[in-house]
């Protein structure tokens, strides 16, 4: 029960990724949710973290896709100062928008992982697809009206995942 709702990381914020672990595990390109993943809603810019994250990431070649349940026009205008790649109304938690990234950047399920902040779009995404993907926390605590109320029905799936799986546990890396 909710085993499509399972991450198959825990990692607290999406810049503590490294190329490194990446490569360790096969994973060739990174899709990401845009808002509380990447950045802060409210906050376009990004962190220092995040900007050196994606740095890094590039000097690897591995490529940052931004895959959003946003608009074309809302997602151009957070990654404006980012220059990311991305898939605007992606329709998470349908895998549409993840197997759009890989097909543009012509790579298996097994090359790629999602990362997010919801188990109920962007895990949920990631499993259907058949990719693996990271949980990361919020980069802030307060959300839009219809993310509340995913929130809301996600701690009981966290919980009831927590009590099944004994290796959902946050850490700083994926392993």
């Amino acid at each position: 029960m909710f085993l499509s709702y399972k991450p198959t990381w825990m990692v607290h914020a999406i810049y503590e990724i490294t190329p490194e672990q990446l490569q360790k595990v096969g994973i060739k390109m990174v899709l990401t949710d845009l808002d509380n993943t990447l950045i802060a809603w409210n906050n376009p810019d990004g962190t220092k973290e995040l900007h050196d994250c994606l740095k890094m990431m590039e000097a690897a070649d591995i490529p940052v896709v931004v895959v959003s349940n946003n608009s074309s026009e809302r997602v151009g205008r957070a990654l404006a100062q980012l220059d990311l790649p991305y898939v605007a109304r992606a329709l998470k938690p349908f895998s549409r928008g993840i197997r759009q990234a890989c097909k543009k950047f012509q790579l298996t399920n097994e090359e790629v992982v999602m990362v997010g902040d919801q188990l109920m779009t962007d895990i949920r995404a990631a499993n259907g697809a058949g990719v693996r993907s990271i949980l990361v926390r919020p980069v802030v605590k307060t959300d839009g009206w219809k993310t509340r109320f995913n929130r809301f029905f996600e701690q009981f799936i966290m919980k009831y995942l927590v009590r099944k799986h004994k290796d959902m546990k946050w850490q700083g890396e994926i392993k």
